[in-house]
């Protein structure tokens, strides 16, 4: 009789039997939890490749960018064929060959203005591997509201960090922000908060090593959140400096901010079944209303630019824009060349002239979460209608 135990009896046909001998490992739980991986560069191509690997059952990838031949030295999952493919793409389909178990979305968004906080919402965990500050403070106020945890990682050269962030109980991402942070941030934007569109992106030299090593720390430490076990140490709260040129390496832990700008909790989410492709922000605010009474006031997620004053022409153009997408060439005066005014609100009362706008036409994004005020009621909804548009295959309750 074998004294075993079945754990340690592999079944060489199955794919994950060598994990299954971690005693704590749980491949079912893997396959049945969801992952958003935000950026599908040299980090993101590591992080899928590895979540394709273990087999993370639910994966949505998102990037806004196509494929360039440089990309090829640092990115796995391409091939030369697919230079001018949109990357979010390219990797999905790239995931699925390595391990068809793995439902894959992949969605070509600017994560700071096109996805939805319900796609948050949806995950059991973020994991980021972008190059810039502004889309992980994005993703890191977006994580804090739903209570989502998030791994952001970063590289440069032979230098590399991963960090974890798990709402609400530990330091933020920006909670580790100094002033240079912030003044790199600003950089980004005019003095009126316009997008620069010649601002020239500084470009991070990497190599495909120390993508892999920080990809490496991030997804384990995904494995070991997604087990959500206590007797497993991780590195919630802390970030793990890797040095390459010397092997020297050390893990930091980071102070709450109690004051932090980005503790903004959302307790209070309802699903209304709209579609922001369909729905109009009067039809919004009447079914609003008709939950919570006729005072209802919508707080939208990001402030809408509706329309540009040029003073000095005394001439006006409507647009319908959510700040940050604005350019400055957008808000220069066609006929004078002066910066124009912005005419921009946060909040939808229900007497405006644009209220036959459907809600894509105004900046709102599928899945997002707005919230609805009643005097000193509060509560949010989450706009469920397009939830099959958006999460496609990896829809799961």
């Amino acid at each position: 009789m074998d004294d075993q135990p079945d754990k340690l009896i592999m079944d060489e046909e199955d794919r994950y039997s060598r994990f299954q001998l971690i005693p704590w490992w749980d491949q079912d739980l893997l396959k049945k939890s969801k992952v958003l991986v935000v950026g599908a560069g040299a980090l993101g191509n590591e992080i899928l490749k590895n979540l394709a690997l273990v087999g993370v059952g639910n994966i949505i990838v998102t990037d806004m960018d196509v494929i360039e031949n440089s990309n090829l030295s640092r990115s796995v999952m391409f091939r030369a064929s697919d230079e001018g493919r949109k990357k979010a793409e390219a990797a999905a389909s790239m995931i699925k060959e390595i391990n068809p178990d793995c439902r894959v979305q992949w969605l070509n968004v600017d994560v700071i203005h096109d996805l939805g906080l319900g796609v948050y919402r949806w995950a059991d965990l973020v994991i980021g591997g972008l190059d810039n500050r502004e889309a992980r403070l994005s993703i890191n106020q977006s994580c804090w509201k739903v209570g989502t945890p998030w791994i952001d990682g970063g590289i440069e050269v032979f230098f590399g960090i991963a960090r974890v962030f798990s709402p609400p109980d530990s330091a933020c991402y920006e909670c580790t922000m100094d002033e240079t942070d912030y003044k790199l941030i600003n950089m980004r934007r005019s003095c009126g908060l316009l997008s620069r569109e010649d601002m020239v992106e500084g470009k991070v030299p990497t190599t495909p090593t120390i993508s892999s090593i920080i990809a490496g720390v991030q997804v384990q430490e995904a494995l070991k959140l997604l087990h959500n076990r206590e007797d497993i140490p991780n590195l919630v709260g802390k970030g793990l400096f890797f040095n390459g040129l010397n092997f020297d390496s050390y893990v930091v832990s980071y102070d709450k901010k109690e004051e932090c700008l980005s503790h903004d909790f959302y307790d209070d989410i309802k699903e209304l079944p709209l579609s922001v492709e369909t729905t109009s922000l009067g039809q919004l605010i009447k079914s609003v209303s008709d939950e919570v009474g006729n005072d209802a006031t919508i707080e939208l997620e990001k402030e809408l630019v509706y329309r540009l004053v040029c003073e000095n022409c005394n001439t006006e153009e409507n647009i319908f824009k959510t700040l940050g997408k604005v350019t400055e060439d957008e808000a220069r005066c066609p006929v004078c060349g002066v910066i124009r005014e912005l005419d921009m609100t946060h909040f939808i009362y229900g007497k405006e002239e644009y209220l036959d706008l459907k809600l894509s036409q105004v900046g709102i994004p599928g899945m997002e979460i707005i919230t609805i005020r009643n005097g000193k009621q509060k509560f949010h909804i989450e706009l469920t209608g397009d939830r099959k548009t958006v999460l496609g295959d990896v829809i799961c309750e």
